[in-house]
């Protein structure tokens, strides 16, 4: 059974910078992609950022140029460095593992709270 866990979240300013880890467990880490998505209030949870077997990375548009995935397979974790934050960004940010090396979540996290303010 695999169990993800985020951290990291917080309160920021507007343009200030947070970065979140996810800690997997189980032995399937090394050969799954890995993602982020979001949920703001009254919204649906949204895709973030993935990362491929290889480093492969894609992003949705809002935040390109911005965030930045990243995992180390020694550690399990995959991580997402937050910059140039803003309120638009507030939401609960939710860690998954895929389906093997695709861009589909197999396990999701419990999300951790990023909240900016202006």
């Amino acid at each position: 059974q695999v169990q993800l866990v985020e951290s990291g979240g917080g309160l920021a300013q507007a343009g200030g910078s947070l970065r979140l880890s996810c800690a997997a467990s189980g032995n399937t880490f090394r050969v799954s992609a890995m993602g982020w998505y979001r949920q703001a209030p009254g919204k649906q949870r949204e895709f973030v950022a993935h990362i491929m077997l290889g480093g492969t990375t894609n992003y949705a548009d809002s935040v390109k140029g911005r965030f930045t995935i990243s995992r180390d397979n020694a550690k399990n974790t995959v991580y997402l460095q937050m910059n140039s934050l803003n309120p638009e960004d507030t939401a609960v940010y939710y860690c998954s593992q895929n389906d093997g090396n695709t861009a589909y979540p197999l396990y999701w996290g419990q999300g951790t709270q990023v909240t900016v303010s202006s």
